[in-house]
């Protein structure tokens, strides 16, 4: 019999495109710029990669499948229902979240400042602790289309624990 590990990693990435005269949301947070994210939804990059994280580590496809961007009711939505709804479904699976690492790719704004906020945003949306949540940014060093602030983008990594051990082959039960 296979034997089925009771951790699993996932990682995610997303990218959006930069545009005037909209908003700037990173991590669950509106992030003062004068170019926001060109989206179906809020655009949040980082959340969409963090999603498709928590999905693939729990092999539940990606954002796209469960979420289409063809379907108006995720039209503008806020990107943290998304990661709420992403987690009922890990949830459901029967895993939990030991810890997610998410980096932001932006040439500007800079958003050191703004990290435990955002740590905060996605430990709320996600029912689980900050210290939980990881979250870098940093430049291209000018380079391509994140350098010319054309775009931004996110990566983000998920370890996942199978909460319900019993349901694993090959696992000592503890004796009572």
């Amino acid at each position: 019999m296979p034997m089925t590990s009771p951790f699993r990693i996932g990682s995610g990435y997303d990218v959006h495109r930069l545009a005037g005269g909209l908003e700037l949301w990173l991590c669950g947070v509106k992030v003062p710029h004068s170019k926001g994210a060109v989206a179906h939804s809020d655009g949040d990059v980082a959340i969409h990669a963090l999603c498709d994280a928590l999905l693939g580590a729990a092999n539940l496809r990606d954002i796209g499948y469960h979420f289409p961007d063809a379907n108006d009711e995720y039209k503008g939505m806020d990107s943290k229902i998304l990661l709420r709804r992403t987690m009922c479904m890990v949830r459901e699976k029967g895993y939990e979240l030991g810890n997610a690492d998410v980096t932001l790719c932006l040439q500007r704004p800079k958003v050191k400042d703004l990290i435990p906020a955002m740590q905060q945003r996605l430990a709320q949306a996600m029912q689980t602790d900050a210290e939980n949540i990881s979250i870098k940014a940093t430049t291209t060093e000018t380079l391509g289309f994140v350098g010319r602030e054309e775009g931004v983008a996110a990566y983000a990594v998920a370890l996942l624990l199978k909460t319900d051990r019993s349901s694993l082959p090959n696992q000592p039960r503890k004796r009572g």
